[in-house]
């Protein structure tokens, strides 16, 4: 079966094992979760499988361990908040595939939920090697009768619990993947227009592939964060310690140019919060944007920027909001930041904050998540899919 369609198109679950792939890769504390976003985003899927008499197995990652078990990224403290949120206990497996996994499923009654420990604590999961990758999906699959791909944050990764699983099992999307591939689908195919783009973030090339797409799609591009000052820098000015990435100082030029001639109206800002060092709150003061002195380190876009920025997104009908316009953690230089979220609470049109840092700083101001028309779970998998990129976890279901 193909598996564009969603949950559906597995038709009668009851009784049947089925594997879930899930994104629950949240901050830690110790074993405390800072940020339970992606868990609550998990949760209508295996919701719905679990309604419908599934016995649900789900499997996701946390941190980037090296392919064998590490205390610190266990998944314990995520089964434990799932379970409050599901409001039914969640059986967890201390393995990926081995005894207390095999043990977990076999005794999981029809609509009870069980979670395997990290999925990377097996070398298997994010081997280059096809065959290496693929005797752990074969033990993965082992597991269950179906496979519902719901972890948008790993769709872009060839990885066995995303890609070759999906191989070796009837599949489907879940909802949350096909929520986020519908609202990818309206910005990069049928955007209401005016269409903007605001990027920030610490690097230029993070979203060379981005701008360089987006240059013929958007109406605008803002773009703020530490990215901006290798095109203030390709302006000729001076950024003093700012961040900078010398190499991408001629592409930078060359995007200004192309904008110029196709009529995209670039908006960068005209002040800067600087500070003498990383973290100084202290120091910190607003400075021209043409004007930052040779010690300084710019921080965060200015107030007349942040005002600036929610003017040219005022009439927007469409924005895509990838990347903090500064350092979002410390009040000093939270504001740039700010400004753009609060706009784009206020737009009329579709408002999506593009994942990663954007979607943690939505949630650490303050912001009600339902004031915007998407939060996206997936920051890199966003990217990739606006850049114009084969994503291999949506290909291999067929859509």
């Amino acid at each position: 079966m193909t598996g564009n369609q969603t949950l559906s198109a597995l038709g009668d679950v009851r009784g049947k094992r089925v594997l879930v792939r899930s994104d629950l890769n949240v901050p830690l504390d110790g074993s405390t979760i800072t940020d339970d976003g992606r868990i609550r985003a998990s949760v209508p899927t295996i919701q719905a499988l679990a309604g419908a008499g599934a016995r649900v197995v789900v499997t996701a990652h946390l941190g980037r361990p090296k392919g064998e078990p590490e205390a610190k990224y266990s998944l314990a403290p995520v089964a434990a908040r799932l379970g409050e949120l599901l409001g039914q206990e969640v059986a967890f497996a201390t393995d990926t595939v081995g005894e207390a996994a095999q043990s977990v499923v076999a005794g999981l009654a029809d609509g009870q939920v069980a979670l395997l420990e990290n999925v990377r604590f097996n070398a298997g999961e994010t081997s280059k090697d096809d065959g290496e990758r693929g005797a752990f999906a074969d033990q993965l699959a082992a597991l269950a009768d179906a496979f519902v791909s719901d972890g948008f944050g790993v769709v872009h990764r060839k990885q066995a619990s995303v890609y070759d699983v999906a191989q070796r099992l009837p599949h489907a999307m879940g909802n949350l993947v096909a929520a986020e591939i519908d609202v990818l689908k309206r910005l990069t195919e049928t955007p209401e227009r005016p269409y903007a783009v605001v990027l920030g973030g610490s690097k230029v090339s993070d979203k060379l592939g981005v701008i360089d797409n987006l240059l013929g799609k958007a109406d605008r591009l803002l773009i703020g964060g530490g990215m901006v000052f290798t095109f203030l820098k390709a302006q000729g000015h001076e950024v003093g310690k700012s961040l900078l990435e010398e190499d991408q100082i001629p592409v930078c030029l060359d995007y200004l140019e192309r904008a110029a001639e196709t009529g995209v109206e670039i908006v960068l800002p005209t002040d800067i919060v600087v500070a003498d060092a990383f973290g100084d709150e202290a120091s910190a003061r607003v400075v021209a944007a043409d004007q930052i002195p040779a010690e300084a380190l710019g921080l965060d876009i200015g107030p007349e920027s942040g005002k600036a920025f929610a003017a040219a997104l005022a009439d927007a009908k469409t924005v895509f909001w990838n990347g903090p316009m500064g350092v979002f953690e410390q009040a000093a230089f939270a504001e740039g930041t700010r400004a753009v979220a609060d706009a784009l609470t206020r737009t009329e049109g579709l408002s999506v904050v593009g994942g990663g840092d954007s979607a943690a700083a939505v949630r650490t101001l303050g912001f009600d998540e339902k004031a915007f028309g998407h939060i996206s779970t997936g920051g890199g998998a966003s990217l990739e899919y606006l850049e114009g990129k084969t994503l291999p976890g949506i290909q291999i279901l067929g859509a």
